[in-house]
């Protein structure tokens, strides 16, 4: 059996090599603060709460972030939820967590991160990459994604056409956020029309650039941060490390995610982030 520092250098050393491809989660950001210290809401009971001005909502709705937003939505308007998303995320300066700094300083080729915020960019800083935002339903977008590059002033719109084979050739980094983000034009996965929306195309191979599909072929995928007990995660994970065996890292799996690593393949290493992160 490897020890933690053996497998953080075999990860670290395939992540820098474009080798192994880490799915970061929610889980990812516990331990996150912004300048108050108040903690990152990044899931659940707590972004629900932020999402409703701190009142609890019914108890069917607080299950699940993405039914609560759609019930907003419903009642308030997506651009409600637009708003509420990019203010919690653009208005704070959010602290990194130690593991998100060290996918940051291993540079890896291509990341996933399952998070809605800004601090993995923020990580990156000015460094060249591609980034990979989910849109949602309503911007009647097709694909349901946009691909963005950095330039001196800022991201500018991938030319697919023009430049897909050198990104297909890991001509840059790649960011994916398949549940979006505010830069560098808010867009956010998070009702449950959303969810169905964005599987759906995912599954129909239109929430992916071509230039991706091809340039993940024969990667491996570390997922740590992410649970995979609930149907979208497993939708959206399946989907992404389409045709790998991935590791997972998860403190206690349940029989959920124990069916989905065996019918995925999937390498369960049974142990807490902190274990790895602390």
């Amino acid at each position: 059996m490897q020890t933690t520092d053996t497998l953080l250098e075999t990860w670290k050393s395939g992540i820098a090599a474009g080798e192994i491809v880490p799915i970061l989660g929610p889980d990812s950001q516990t331990g996150s603060v912004d300048e108050s210290g108040a903690p990152l809401p990044a899931q659940g009971r707590d972004l629900i709460l932020a999402m409703n001005d701190g009142k609890p909502m019914s108890p069917k709705l607080m299950v699940e972030f993405s039914r609560a937003a759609m019930n907003l939505e419903f009642k308030r308007g997506r651009k409600f939820i637009e708003t509420f998303l990019t203010k919690l995320y653009e208005t704070h300066a959010w602290s990194a967590t130690p593991q998100m700094r060290w996918v940051a300083d291993a540079q890896p080729r291509y990341v996933v991160d399952l998070n809605r915020d800004s601090v993995l960019l923020d990580l990156l800083g000015g460094a060249p990459h591609a980034l990979i935002q989910a849109v949602a339903r309503l911007s009647k977008a097709d694909p349901r994604y946009r691909a963005y590059k950095t330039t001196p002033e800022g991201y500018a719109a991938v030319d697919e056409d023009a430049e897909g084979d050198a990104l297909a050739s890991g001509a840059l980094p790649i960011v994916f956020k398949p549940l979006g983000c505010a830069r560098p034009q808010a867009s956010f996965i998070a009702s449950d029309a959303d969810y169905v929306d964005f599987i759906t195309e995912l599954m129909g191979g239109f929430a992916l650039p071509p230039f991706l599909k091809t340039y993940r072929k024969g990667k491996r995928y570390l997922i740590a941060g992410v649970r995979l007990s609930k149907d979208t995660e497993r939708m959206i994970v399946r989907d992404i490390v389409f045709d790998a065996d991935p590791e997972l890292v998860v403190d206690g799996p349940s029989p959920k995610e124990l069916r989905f690593a065996k019918q995925q393949n999937l390498t369960v290493i049974d142990a807490p982030l902190s274990a790895f992160w602390g």
